[in-house]
């Protein structure tokens, strides 16, 4: 369907936004947005709507700025505006939405409004007056961008060398899993030891908390770590045997 619609704007000149799937799959995303400035189509502009999950609340579709963010690392000739209306579902949060949006540098808000939102025919919820939007632009925080930056560059320049130090970690310790991969083979084990992964998964879990790290945080990672580690061993696995 994307691919129809952009063979139907080759040779214009227009304005396309294109909204993220529901799906929270950039791939989906990227995949829309090269169809059609494959077609010739030079002025695109993404428009970031949330996206449907398990655990939606607050919002009806959650933000996970992450993947706006990672589109703009792709594409960062495209303008991301944000479309706080579609992510809230109801007007109480919005001005927390746009904040926020405009705290990660997005280029603009699409909110909606209505002169009578209580009979506004769809998405009433979610849409607020003219005068109420008005007042919302007038609270938002505009951040300083400009020598204000300098001041954080020291912070920044740690943060790399922080950076460089976990991923030669993170590295040493799959070389780690690699050889404990290459022993389990070796004496028959199998990849996955249920226990030691609890054990494991707890101690860190008490650890990073006591260090004051987000729960929900620490969890993902050290979910992809384990994920990653099992990827490993079962490579090893895969590995034909010279000799």
């Amino acid at each position: 369907m994307v691919q129809e619609i952009s063979n139907a704007l080759k040779g214009t000149e227009l304005k396309i936004m294109i909204k993220n799937p529901v799906n929270p799959d950039i791939n989906l995303w990227v995949g829309a947005i090269e169809r059609v400035k494959k077609a010739g189509i030079e002025h695109v502009i993404a428009i970031h709507r949330g996206f449907s999950t398990y655990y939606t609340l607050p919002y009806r579709n959650m933000p996970l700025w992450e993947i706006p963010n990672e589109l703009r690392r792709v594409f960062p000739e495209i303008p991301v505006v944000c479309d706080p209306s579609h992510i809230c579902g109801k007007n109480i949060c919005l001005k927390e939405i746009m904040q926020q949006a405009l705290d990660l540098e997005m280029q603009g808000l699409m909110v909606e409004t209505h002169y009578m939102p209580d009979e506004a025919m769809s998405d009433k919820n979610q849409q607020i007056t003219p005068l109420q939007f008005s007042e919302l632009i007038s609270s938002l925080v505009i951040r300083c961008n400009s020598e204000q930056q300098q001041q954080l560059m020291h912070l920044r320049n740690e943060i790399d060398m922080i950076d460089d130090q976990l991923l030669e970690i993170l590295s040493r310790r799959m070389k780690v899993v690699e050889q404990i991969g290459e022993m389990k083979k070796k004496f028959n084990i199998t990849i996955l030891q249920a226990e030691r992964s609890r054990h494991v998964f707890a101690d860190r879990m008490r650890k990073g908390t006591q260090l004051n790290m987000n729960p929900e945080f620490l969890k993902e990672i050290l979910k992809a770590i384990h994920n990653e580690a099992i990827r490993i061993q079962f490579e090893v696995f895969g590995k034909v045997s010279k000799g």
